[in-house]
């Protein structure tokens, strides 16, 4: 059996199940993105709820896997030369468990290139613009009278839609034909835009049905349907 003793983490969070890759998230944007991966991929996993509520990301043992104090990170306990290989932040996670698993990813260098340029679209734009829009609409706006911050990340939140509505208007998905890690990384960034953030009117959404109909198509898929599921609230 696999022995992760020696990672901190295990600790606080113990391992039931060594064998399989460790999973350590909550069902955020970015935290479903490996859970969704996960479960289109079928490789075996164990999850463990980190609970912002109880500050469980600032825990000495979490900080031993992510230093960042953000969700997800990962331990596979099978990583590259069959050595345990912790890794955090989600796109970085999303581009090797495609590579290990050789799927959701082209196989060709010149398409995993047009994968990472779309999965790094995601991280540097929509991650960072969606999350200040959802913050100073749903959660701060009140509380600042002076709109142009709220303004701003609509403005930029629109433009990024546009992007990505150009992009899919004649592809059924970001690379084309093929799902992909481009779709798990986006997509579900743009259902917590207009989801939970509740800024579809503000941003316009009805405007981008290109977006539209790549979400829903995403949103139909029944690992995606699990994976956003996961972890389970206790």
């Amino acid at each position: 059996m696999t022995d992760l003793s020696a990672f901190p983490i295990t600790r606080r969070w113990p391992a039931q199940h060594p064998d399989r890759l460790q999973l350590y998230s909550l069902p955020t944007p970015n935290g479903v993105k490996v859970s969704i991966m996960l479960e289109e991929t079928g490789l075996p996993y164990e999850v463990h709820r980190i609970s912002f509520d109880d500050n469980d990301q600032t825990t000495p043992e979490y900080l031993s896997l992510n230093p960042n104090n953000k969700i997800p990170a990962i331990i596979d306990p099978d990583g590259p030369g069959g050595q345990p290989l912790p890794l955090f932040e989600s796109g970085a996670i999303l581009v090797y468990l495609a590579e290990k698993t050789g799927q959701l990813i082209p196989a060709d260098p010149a398409g995993r290139y047009r994968a990472l340029q779309w999965v790094m679209f995601q991280m540097g734009g929509v991650g960072p613009m969606f999350g200040q829009l959802g913050f100073f609409h749903k959660f701060a706006g009140k509380d600042y009278e002076d709109k142009r911050p709220r303004d701003r990340y609509v403005a930029e939140s629109r433009r990024l839609l546009s992007v990505l509505d150009r992009r899919l208007a004649d592809n059924a998905w970001l690379l084309g034909d093929d799902y992909s890690i481009a779709d798990i990384a986006t997509l579900p960034w743009v259902r917590n835009l207009v989801g939970f953030y509740e800024a579809g009117e503000l941003v316009k959404f009805e405007e981008f049905a290109h977006v539209r109909r790549a979400l829903d198509a995403f949103l139909a898929r029944p690992a995606v349907q699990r994976g956003l599921e996961i972890p389970p609230a206790p």
